[in-house]
């Protein structure tokens, strides 16, 4: 399940972005309860991106900032206090990490749902179905 962490570059000190990440992810497997789960640990991916100073924008002007944006199965993130204490909770991760100076306004997040099915992994592609037999033997 993978998350993308786009930052504009300067909005956290150098080489935090690996610390976000970890922090992310574990709140991301702690608000599901699989923290420690053995199939969706290391199946919870992540990569940075960062952005050129005025090349990231907001309302058309340019703008320094995070976007955190989650690719799922339905089934993940889809209740609506699941979502708005992961979200919330990355948020809060960003604006620590960067000392306060990245506000919280300048912290985006969503998520999407995948097409059931679409799920590959171990070289399978997997149903939500399937996805969460694995899961819970793991």
């Amino acid at each position: 399940m993978p998350i993308t962490l786009t930052l504009t570059k300067g909005v956290l000190p150098a080489g935090q972005e690996a610390e976000a990440i970890l922090k992310i992810t574990e709140s991301f497997l702690r608000h599901h309860g699989l923290g420690g789960n053995t199939v969706m640990t290391p199946n919870v991916t992540a990569h940075v991106v960062f952005v050129e100073k005025g090349h990231s924008f907001a309302g058309g002007k340019p703008v320094e900032g995070a976007w955190v944006e989650t690719r799922t199965p339905s089934f993940a993130l889809a209740d609506h206090e699941v979502q708005t204490a992961f979200f919330g909770e990355a948020t809060q991760i960003l604006h620590d990490l960067s000392g306060g100076t990245l506000s919280k306004d300048r912290i985006w997040s969503n998520g999407v749902h995948a097409v059931d099915g679409t799920w590959n992994m171990d070289g399978i592609a997997m149903s939500n179905n399937a996805l969460g037999q694995a899961i819970s033997a793991g």
